[in-house]
């Protein structure tokens, strides 16, 4: 009986958000996933992957500079263009990781000729990812995602290998003043596209969630540097180490 509601949830889920990605005009052709993160300058939402290219040119190096980092995990790869670009820039085997079916189906269509490349359709606990062991855990754009942060780091944790590490980046972090604003926002937001159930799938974290953890912040977005960049990055970058590391 649990299992049966769990995967009605996961199902009821996907069919709100891909009715949503839709409305938003968030779907892409087969050629846009292809290109990304570059995408036409008249795109509506250009100046957002304008941000994504930076974090993915950043991520990028930091894998290369690390030679213990083998295989990647991405939580929420979505249409897997991310996943696509590790898979294709390293020699390292990438799996990406969604419970959103159509997205997946199409990330394994447009990069089904990368080597190295695997997608499951699933979450953390997934049968396939029970015996499996990751040097890098990558949540970009996702972590908004899971109703509580320790839980889902917890469980990304056991997945590491034992200097593995989980990154997060590409998703929003609130002041603790702030949240209650945010919240409010987000059910506008959702309120406005017709989909306002969508509020309870969208959670707001903040910092503090993190103290119980080893991380460390890469990027700051409200550090002197990066409001002086004219690469500007409103997220954080944060990287959490293996708690036997």
């Amino acid at each position: 009986m649990n299992n049966t509601a769990t995967y009605s949830t996961a199902e009821k889920f996907e069919q709100l958000y891909i009715r949503l990605r839709r409305k938003e005009g968030r779907v892409y052709t087969d050629d846009e996933v292809a290109g990304l993160p570059v995408i036409h300058n008249t795109h509506p939402y250009y100046r957002e992957w304008i941000i994504r290219k930076n974090s993915c040119r950043a991520l990028l190096s930091y894998v290369k500079q690390r030679s213990n980092i083998l295989n990647i995990l991405e939580v929420g790869c979505g249409n897997g263009w991310l996943s696509a670009k590790l898979a294709s820039a390293a020699d390292i085997e990438v799996t990406g990781l969604d419970v959103n079916t159509p997205e997946l189906e199409q990330a394994r269509r447009v990069f089904k000729k990368i080597p190295g490349l695997d997608f499951i359709n699933g979450s953390l606990q997934a049968d396939e990812l029970k015996e499996k062991k990751f040097d890098m855990i990558l949540f970009a754009a996702s972590i908004q995602y899971f109703q509580s942060l320790e839980q889902v780091i917890n469980t990304s944790l056991e997945h590491l290998t034992l200097q593995g590490e989980i990154h997060i980046m590409d998703s929003p972090f609130y002041l603790q003043q702030e949240i209650e604003a945010a919240r409010q926002r987000t059910k506008e937001h959702y309120n406005r596209m017709g989909f306002p159930e969508m509020a309870r799938n969208y959670f707001h974290h903040n910092i503090s969630e993190l103290e119980n953890f080893q991380y460390k912040i890469l990027h700051h977005p409200h550090s002197w540097k990066n409001k002086l960049s004219i690469k500007k990055n409103p997220f954080y970058w944060i990287t959490i180490k293996n708690r036997y590391s």
